[in-house]
C-alpha cells in the first residue's frame, strides 16, 4: 500500500479541489465546514484515536483522488470531445502535426481528376 502523507497536505488537497468547483466563496458552503469539522474531530490526541484517524485519512485521499480525476477528466472532455467535422488542419494539430504547404505558399489541394471511364 502507498503512503498516503500528511493529513494536513491532504486536508489543502481537499479544500483546493472545493475552491475549483465552488469558486471565491467555498468557505461558505456545508462542504467546507463538514471537511473542516471532520478532521479537527479525528485530530490525533492519544493512541486510542489513531486507527480512525488514519480511516479518515484514507478515505479522504481516496476523495481527493476522485475529485481531481473528474476534474482532470472534464478538462480533457471539453478540449478533446467531437464538435462536428473538423477540418484537416484541425485534426492535425490535436495530435501535434502540422500539413505540410503547396510550392508558393499555397495551403490548397490540387483539383482532383475523375476515375477514368466515370463521368
Amino acid at each position: 500500500m502507498a503512503t498516503l502523507g500528511s493529513p494536513l497536505r491532504t486536508l489543502r488537497g481537499l479544500l483546493r479541489e472545493l475552491r475549483h468547483v465552488s469558486g471565491r466563496a467555498y468557505r461558505d458552503t456545508a462542504a467546507y465546514r463538514h471537511i473542516l469539522a471532520a478532521f479537527r474531530a479525528h485530530r490525533v490526541t492519544s493512541e486510542k484515536l489513531c486507527r480512525a484517524q488514519q480511516e479518515l485519512h484514507f478515505q479522504a485521499a481516496t476523495y481527493l483522488c476522485l475529485l481531481r480525476s473528474v476534474r482532470q477528466h472534464q478538462a480533457l472532455h471539453r478540449e478533446y470531445h467531437g464538435r462536428g467535422e473538423r477540418s484537416p488542419e484541425e485534426v492535425a494539430g490535436l495530435v501535434g502535426f502540422r500539413l505540410p504547404r503547396q510550392p508558393g505558399g499555397r495551403a490548397e489541394a490540387a483539383p482532383c481528376r475523375p476515375l477514368l471511364g466515370t463521368k
